[in-house]
């Protein structure tokens, strides 16, 4: 474990990782200087309290101090790549992120889950497996806690749970998961690396401290991929995917199968818990390998598996209204999440494209014709909103109809108008949320209270039932929470 005692440290970014590092280092002992290049109302508040802790705080700072300095903390959304970071490192300071502070803080083993799609529900699901087995725990890191901040209960865990981001690994020194999980890698932040393969380095480095007595839960497509780039991981490997039959772990017809050697046969159906598609398969076998090298059982992990409550803004089930069912996938931020959104989607009885697809927000580099064959299968018409509106529609129109639209709120009543029965209207944007929302959560709300404002016509009237009724119900007026 790094002394921090009077070690002069600066923070970079004042976000929850920011915040929560320099909570840590001050508990510690060190002197903190934390700095951000913003100066928002919400900022000024909350540096007024992390001066009463003694850190002092400095705010519209675009360079980095000129301070004598010891180390330097930078938060995940903090580009390495900025001037600021390329300075520090000039200077020769020490540089790493709010992960690695954490962990080298820490006092318990960790389980790191990482990839492009499906971090946040393996994380969920692994630690409720580990609750269920009666292994003390807590979900951290990119699901929303930083680890900065629950470092002083890691002496009563068994383990740490981390949902791990590829920003997040970008700054690693030390960081070593004794169970590393690769979900999958496609293309995301491409606003950020310059290629896929700077990508794909980023998101191997969660294996890069791994010792041969390490295990890596890593999708066969994955690991393929680091191959490819000659990224080798040091420990036992497991691997699992919903598409190669040959992965220790796979999926037939809903089954989960695997083929270890010490672990043969049917594992899971998906037909007894809450989460539907080849995505999600994937989420659960990840989790169930996790279990199996950390000797919890089967019937133990079934258990909890099967009692999982899909998070909301992931596939979420809002209503299903007059026979038209909407969908809040806002968590959808890249092209591979909105692929298997509609891939979950239950078809038409007659084939034809049967979903209303809401999309568009801020953009993250992605070329979005990629998705044309699938779209020209599946959606109806696309509702672009958001910075990539013009973007998208240049892209999709040759496979669907597009419609531009304002916002959000006129996204929801166009495609309900236009819905027949069968028809689903899905959220799922191929975008960050920022240019429009606080974040994907805001976004998902709003769908929520736009479906919540249709209104049906009184019976008999014109119009037929194009137009839903009611909020976040089903006809039969009970809540509808179901992942697909």
């Amino acid at each position: 474990m790094q002394a921090l005692e009077n070690k002069r440290v600066l923070v970079v970014g004042l976000g929850a990782s920011g915040r929560a590092a320099s909570d840590l280092l001050r508990k510690r002992g060190a002197k903190v200087l934390a700095i951000d290049s913003a100066a928002t109302p919400q900022l000024r508040r909350e540096a007024d309290a992390l001066r009463t802790s003694g850190v002092e705080v400095r705010l519209g700072v675009k360079e980095p101090p000129g301070d004598a300095l010891d180390l330097a903390v930078i938060s995940p959304g903090v580009p390495t790549q900025s001037q600021l970071v390329q300075d520090i490192r000039r200077r020769r300071i020490p540089l790493i992120g709010e992960l690695e502070l954490g962990y080298q803080q820490s006092l318990c083993l960790n389980i790191a889950i990482t990839g492009t799609n499906g971090k946040t529900t393996t994380t969920e699901l692994v630690e409720r497996m580990l609750k269920h087995a009666h292994r003390t725990t807590v979900a951290a890191g990119n699901i929303g806690l930083p680890l900065c901040a629950v470092v002083d209960q890691t002496r009563e865990l068994d383990f740490l749970t981390l949902e791990v981001s590829s920003f997040q690994l970008e700054t690693i020194r030390f960081f070593r998961p004794a169970v590393a999980v690769l979900l999958n890698v496609t293309p995301d932040h491409l606003d950020r690396y310059p290629s896929m393969a700077d990508y794909t380095r980023a998101k191997a480095r969660l294996f890069l401290n791994q010792q041969a007595f390490d295990w890596a839960i890593v999708q066969s497509e994955a690991l393929a991929q680091m191959r490819s780039l000659n990224l080798e991981i040091p420990s036992k490997v497991v691997t699992f995917s919903a598409n190669n039959r040959r992965a220790d772990l796979y999926v037939d017809r809903g089954l989960l199968l695997s083929r270890l050697s010490d672990w043969t046969g049917p594992l899971f159906d998906m037909d007894k818990c809450r989460l539907r598609g080849p995505h999600n398969a994937e989420n659960l076998m990840a989790a169930l390998a996790v279990g199996h090298v950390l000797r919890i059982s089967l019937e133990e992990m079934a258990e909890a598996l099967m009692s999982y409550e899909p998070a909301p803004h992931r596939c979420e089930w809002v209503a299903e209204i007059n026979g038209v069912r909407f969908v809040n996938d806002s968590k959808a931020t890249n092209l591979d999440a909105v692929q298997k959104a509609l891939q979950a989607m239950p078809a038409a009885r007659a084939g034809e494209p049967n979903v209303l697809l809401i999309a568009g927000g801020q953009d993250k580099g992605f070329e979005f014709h990629d998705i044309g064959p699938l779209l020209s299968q599946r959606v109806k018409r696309a509702y672009l909103l958001g910075e990539t509106r013009e973007k998208i529609r240049a892209a999709w129109s040759l496979f669907t109809p597009c419609t531009v639209v304002a916002s959000l709120l006129e996204a929801v009543q166009q495609s309900a108008a236009n819905a027949v029965p069968g028809d689903i209207v899905l959220l799922s944007p191929a975008c960050s949320s920022f240019d429009m929302f606080q974040n994907y959560q805001q976004r998902g709300e709003v769908f929520r209270q736009a479906v919540g404002q249709l209104k049906q016509p009184p019976r008999g009237a014109a119009g037929g039932p194009n137009i839903p009724v009611g909020g976040s119900e089903s006809e039969t007026g009970q809540p509808v929470r179901q992942a697909i």
